[in-house]
């Protein structure tokens, strides 16, 4: 058994070794043959190709499904780059969305600040809110502008729709505000068309507490509210809001303005009303009533008399 084993080794090697010279020798001669310049040598290369190449497809089939896969994968990177491309682009067009719609709210509340009819002997300061407190017991923005102009506490702050709140403390270029919504905000207001008045009482909630009512029966959500100028706080007039009930029943304000964006705030100059010192033709004078003392006193019919003669 060893002998034979010997004996296969011994004719294995030179076998190899011709097998390997002669497929160089076919490989050179193919080579040779593919570097020739010649119209015959090229007819032989066409031929061999025409019939080699059809029959070698069966091959050939793994090496195309491997190109056609790499190919895939490839044009699959680029999807998936343009997609986050594409996703990128979409994040700017939202946050550039975003802008044009506050820039869109922003000039319309400045289109109502310019449009709000108030009433002609009443000017006014238009100033930009700074901060809000950010406490949940107090109520109050800041505003830009202050003493230097002309800012005194007590006045009204509005928003292009409704009330907003009072002037409560002025720096040099600063002011605070005080909302309705605070619970030291108290505001006499008139109630229509029932002509109802009450006091507009903040309790740190979006819609204020109605007190003091006169008759609550003659009052429905809906009604509007507006400021009755009682007490010389504010001037009559200001639409505050409109009439709303609680789940529990209690009436509140359902408040015009939007608290939620406040941007730009519409100080009012009110210097108080003035007191009436010439009645003129709207009031009659007074006149001198006498007193029964000083009526003249008369006996009979006739007034008595002196005569001459």
């Amino acid at each position: 058994m060893a002998k034979d084993r010997s004996q296969r080794e011994d004719y294995a090697t030179p076998l190899r070794r011709l097998l390997i010279g002669v497929l160089c020798l076919c490989l050179a001669a193919i080579f040779v043959v593919w570097r020739i310049d010649s119209p015959r040598v090229e007819r032989f290369r066409a031929q061999v190709i025409d019939t080699v190449v059809p029959n070698m497809d069966w091959a050939m089939a793994p090496v195309t499904g491997i190109i056609n896969l790499i190919r895939d994968f490839q044009s699959y990177q680029r999807l998936a780059e343009q997609n986050r491309e594409l996703r990128s682009e979409l994040r700017q067009m939202r946050a550039w969305k975003e802008a044009a719609l506050q820039l869109e709210q922003e000039n319309a509340r400045l289109l109502d600040l310019n449009n709000v009819r108030l009433d002609p002997r009443l000017t006014f300061i238009t100033g930009v809110v700074m901060a809000d407190s950010g406490s949940p017991f107090r109520q109050s923005v800041l505003l830009n502008v202050g003493a230097r102009d002309g800012i005194r506490d007590g006045w009204a702050a509005m928003d292009g729709i409704g009330l907003v709140g009072r002037i409560s403390g002025t720096g040099r270029d600063t002011a605070r505000v005080v909302l309705l919504t605070d619970a030291a905000s108290s505001v006499p207001a008139l109630i229509q068309p029932s002509g109802q008045t009450a006091l507009i009482a903040g309790d740190n909630t979006a819609a204020p507490v109605i007190d003091f009512l006169e008759n609550k029966d003659l009052v429905r959500p809906g009604d509007r509210v507006t400021t009755s100028g009682d007490g010389d706080v504010f001037p009559a007039g200001l639409l505050i809001g409109q009439v709303a009930a609680d789940p529990s029943g209690r009436l509140r304000v359902r408040l015009s303005a939007d608290f939620e964006r406040l941007e730009f705030l519409r100080v009012l100059r009110h210097h108080g009303i003035e007191s009436v010192t010439d009645p003129g033709n709207v009031v009659a004078p007074d006149t001198a009533v006498p007193s029964p003392e000083q009526r003249p006193e008369t006996t009979g019919d006739a007034p008595t008399g002196t005569g001459n003669g």
